[in-house]
């Protein structure tokens, strides 16, 4: 007779919670679609020798040959050509979190809150390590756009994200010969990763061919978030993609204003404290945290919606109830400049991910574990070993756009 044992009771909520880990650490990821991967497994052996994660890597690059211009002869030989070699290496890095509570708020709550936080780890893990992947696919010594960031503009026509740009964006990158996908049939194309705010200027365009038409025939490659093509482009669109929030041209003459806050935010709250009211309203979006110029990301910048209110400002934001994601500290910047939208273009080998087999590739769920002389805590947390790199820059571009949506009215 089987018996129904605490061990296999253990095994069972250990595996489900597991489970929400992975659906969300998982889900939305768009930018790690640019990178090859390279698994590196710590027990791993070769020619009897162990190889672990290691702190670098080395890619090894060669120069080709020039073309050919030599007349066989008969009595003199063909002069060799030389060959010339370099490398470039990526760094991997550690990332973890953790969330730490008391037994007795478990015994007071309803619902179950160990399965609702390894989901909300999970969630973390998908961002923090997406992260990487946005840093290094938007980086890069290559970029298109037709002003400076500073001074990409919603009202004007050229600075938008059109099929002119993509087709500028074709012409660069196969001028640089950046590897392609390649299907089945043979179809080579290259990738797109943009926000969806970016897209509506291109889609009004009229000519993007929706993915919905040919996701489904024989051969043929979808990608995560893919919505359609234009110009030999698979489009990856999705609100998750990275924006540089304020980073644009300042509002019309009298209404642009970089203000600071007068007073900390926590996480949720739907209402800010600024230092000036004046002009407050102005722009579509307020962005919280400071302007991203050159290579900068700061992860915590956010984007709110003014609703009300000078300098106690009533916003509407992504938060999980409409407030702020994310707690702010007093002094951060508040600004109301157009955003500019970054596009990622690039192919399946346009950024390289490593990443120790051991834990995974999406970071591993550790946990609950117990603590306390009365067990009386219990945690969760998530860790991964790996990094994200580009190891040529003729393989991935970057444009940058502003949104007719952020436009005047």
């Amino acid at each position: 007779m089987a018996i129904l044992t605490t061990s296999v009771m253990d095994a069972a909520v250990g595996t489900r919670y597991t489970q929400k880990y992975q659906r969300a650490a998982v889900a939305k990821r768009l930018y790690d679609q640019l990178a090859e991967n390279l698994k590196q497994s710590a027990p791993q052996y070769e020619l009897e020798q162990r190889r672990g994660m290691g702190t670098t890597y080395t890619f090894n690059f060669a120069s080709d040959m020039e073309p050919g211009t030599t007349s066989i002869s008969e009595t003199a030989d063909i002069t060799p050509q030389s060959l010339v070699d370099t490398t470039s290496t990526i760094t991997p890095t550690s990332l973890g979190e953790a969330l730490k509570w008391s037994e007795l708020l478990d015994l007071q709550a309803y619902t179950d809150f160990v399965a609702f936080r390894a989901e909300k780890i999970g969630e973390n893990a998908m961002e923090s390590i997406e992260a990487q992947a946005i840093k290094a696919a938007l980086q890069g010594s290559v970029v298109i756009r037709a002003a400076a960031r500073a001074s990409l503009d919603a009202g004007t026509a050229a600075d938008l994200w059109t099929e002119a740009a993509m087709w500028e964006a074709a012409a660069m990158m196969a001028g640089l010969k950046c590897p392609p996908f390649v299907d089945a049939n043979g179809q080579k194309s290259f990738m797109a990763i943009a926000h969806s705010d970016a897209y509506y200027d291109l889609f009004h365009g009229g000519n993007v061919q929706s993915a919905l038409i040919y996701g489904g025939l024989p051969g043929s490659i979808l990608l995560n978030g893919e919505i359609g093509s234009i110009g030999g482009f698979k489009l990856v669109i999705s609100p998750f993609a990275k924006v540089f929030g304020g980073a644009g041209a300042d509002n019309g003459t009298g209404s642009s204003q970089t203000y600071v806050l007068s007073g900390a935010a926590a996480a949720l709250d739907k209402t800010l404290s600024v230092t000036t009211g004046t002009n407050v309203a102005y722009g579509r979006f307020l962005t919280v945290g400071t302007e991203e110029t050159a290579n900068t990301f700061y992860e915590k910048n956010e984007r709110v919606k003014w609703v009300s209110g000078t300098t106690t400002a009533t916003i509407v934001g992504s938060g999980s109830n409409g407030g702020v994601r994310f707690g702010h500290t007093t002094s951060e910047y508040v600004l109301n400049a157009d955003s500019v939208y970054p596009v990622a273009y690039g192919g399946p080998e346009s950024l390289v991910k490593v990443y120790a087999e051991e834990i995974g590739e999406f970071g591993q769920l550790v946990g609950p574990l117990y603590d306390g002389l009365a067990n009386q805590w219990q945690s969760l947390a998530w860790k991964w070993y790996g990094g994200f790199g580009r190891v040529a820059e003729n393989r991935i571009l970057r444009g940058e756009y502003a949104s007719s949506l952020d436009s005047d009215t």
